[in-house]
């Protein structure tokens, strides 16, 4: 009987234990939202001739925060957001435009959001940390690793990096000199960067 009320005791302790420990652990995670107004993403993509470059919006993301250190996160991209901001002439400008929101493109009519899913978080040094994420876009998925640094201070988080896509990856390759032959100075290179600069408030 004597081994049998300590076993229970055991039991009980153990029982509260665990449940202290999950309570313990629930209290370390936080989630950060992202403030769609602070936060900024600029892209650059590169061709024979020069360069064309903007900026795009969030339409949402929040970012899992476990011990001060990012274990998650999901972004969503407004495709339609997108803009460039170095062609001057108005005309030009829209044109630009209209060809990025074409299915040469983006597809931003079938496809008017991208995502991204950060999957793994690893230490590099200091407040930089290598990410590996699946990135959507036109409906395809596929792994991008890039490197960032990130802070928390408090109830708000930032955090910055830069990007490197392959577009031909997600189906995109107008102008690639991968795909096509004889497109001379017309090449428009496989990769385009986005540089992000996130700003997120605890939730």
């Amino acid at each position: 009987m004597h081994n049998g009320l300590s076993g229970l005791v055991r039991f009980k302790m153990l029982f509260i234990l665990l449940m202290l420990l999950g309570y313990s652990v629930a209290l370390s995670a936080s989630d950060f939202v992202v403030d769609k107004a602070l936060s900024k993403v600029k892209w650059e993509a590169k061709k024979v001739t020069g360069k064309h470059d903007g900026s795009i919006s969030f339409v949402d993301g929040s970012i899992l925060v476990t011990d001060n250190k990012i274990s998650g996160g999901t972004f969503v991209i407004d495709m339609k957001s997108i803009v460039d901001e170095d062609l001057t002439d108005v005309g030009m400008n829209q044109k630009l435009m209209g060809h990025l929101a074409s299915d040469d493109f983006f597809s931003v009519a079938k496809f008017p959001e991208s995502k991204m899913v950060i999957k793994q978080v690893t230490p590099v040094a200091g407040s930089e940390y290598h990410f590996l994420a699946d990135l959507t876009i036109k409906g395809v998925t596929n792994p991008v690793e890039f490197n960032a640094k990130f802070t928390v201070n408090g109830d708000k988080l930032t955090s910055e990096g830069v990007i490197t896509v392959n577009r031909t990856l997600f189906g995109i390759k107008y102008g690639s000199g991968s795909f096509f032959q004889g497109l001379g100075d017309k090449v428009i290179y496989d990769d385009f960067t986005l540089a992000f600069n996130v700003v997120a408030q605890k939730k």
